[in-house]
């Protein structure tokens, strides 16, 4: 059998790769901890990206939109502008842009979940969003040897590193015992239960067959709120956990507020919580002043919980699982919703990639 050709059942055989390097050592023993207190899993839905593959790449794809869409027709709407404005800046001659706007046009119309254009191979790919929960029914939060920044930037304007960026999707890359051991349990994972349509299981029950390989995606970190029974996204996902407090800590100090009325929403841009407390002076016990301690009690150090006004704030670990078949990723299926129909984005481009009127 050759390395990355499909075994029984469809499922090709994975490579073991054992951590020898402390820093890897390290996080596969976090790891190891991280099943004995959250046991249990949750999934919450689908997210959607697109990933390409070049020509001559045969089992690779390169992620280019971070999956973390909440329909396929906003990752085909992001693909549209991607091939949009590669068409006006990046296209080497005419021929490239004539192929890169057909497929423009195409999108702007069609449900397409694929395209060529160009030399390169599309498609809307999807994953599965879950989480890890305890025994009573926390979410798993950030883990110690996930990545932080040695000095934390609450910088508004602060940009860290993104969502998938970079990321290449290759099934047959070797992965430590911890991910074996969870793409093995995850492979027969699919919904189940009455609430949930009978086209939904059916497409489900049958991405088992089509696609039985299962990658993990990098995890990702998002605000969640607990209500009576369970915990709501209120942001997110993130690339990091420090990114996710970041988002908290703009909710608190500037978002939020104007949401309430607290601050005028056609206000001064920099107005926030922190900084109106601090004007009208100290011993200021006003509303805007709660949301200013909040926020400072976050920027505390590597906050995971805040309690405010009664609703707790956490920063959960989130985690995609992607599957895989014969031919690559797994794209959106028959049964998944999109919010959106498609439409045009862009004005036109004549062949020399100059915007054209369209009178």
């Amino acid at each position: 059998m050759e390395h990355g050709d499909a075994g029984r059942g469809g499922a090709r055989p994975m490579v073991v790769r054992v951590p020898v390097e402390p820093v890897e050592a390290a996080v596969e023993a976090d790891a190891l901890d991280a099943v004995a207190r959250t046991g249990n899993l949750v999934v919450r839905g689908p997210l959607f990206g697109v990933a390409a593959q070049e020509e001559g790449d045969e089992h690779v794809w390169r992620v280019i939109v971070a999956v973390t869409l909440g329909c396929p027709q906003q990752a085909r709407d992001s693909l549209n502008s991607l091939l949009w404005f590669r068409a006006k800046d990046g296209a080497a001659d005419k021929a490239e842009r004539r192929a890169l706007l057909a497929a423009v046009a195409m999108l702007e119309t069609e449900h397409v979940d694929e395209l060529s254009a160009a030399g390169t191979r599309y498609r809307i790919v999807r994953a599965e969003e879950y989480a890890a929960v305890g025994a009573l029914g926390e979410m798993e939060g950030p883990r110690p040897t996930d990545a932080e920044p040695l000095v934390p930037d609450w910088s508004r304007g602060a940009r860290g590193p993104a969502v998938d960026d970079g990321l290449m999707l290759d099934p047959s890359a070797p992965v430590t015992p911890t991910q074996i051991a969870e793409r093995l349990a995850l492979r027969d994972l699919c919904y189940s239960g009455d609430r949930f349509p009978r086209d939904v299981l059916a497409d489900s029950r049958r991405a088992v067959t089509t696609h039985p390989d299962i990658l993990l995606l990098p995890p990702t970190f998002t605000v969640v709120e607990q209500t009576a029974n369970a915990w709501a996204p209120v942001n997110g996902p993130h690339a990091t956990a420090h990114a996710a407090r970041r988002s908290l800590d703009f909710s608190l100090t500037w978002a939020w507020p104007r949401m309430n009325g607290l601050i005028p929403v056609d206000g001064p841009m920099d107005a926030d919580a922190r900084s109106e407390t601090e004007s009208a002076g100290a011993g200021t016990a006003g509303p805007l002043a709660a949301y200013a301690r909040a926020a400072a009690a976050l920027r505390a150090g590597r906050v995971n919980r805040l309690e405010f006004q009664g609703t707790v704030y956490r920063i959960a670990r989130t985690r995609r699982l992607l599957r895989w078949g014969g031919d690559g990723p797994e794209g959106p299926r028959p049964s998944d919703a999109n919010t959106q129909e498609p439409t045009r984005l862009h004005p036109s481009l004549d062949e020399d990639g100059r915007v054209v009127s369209d009178d």
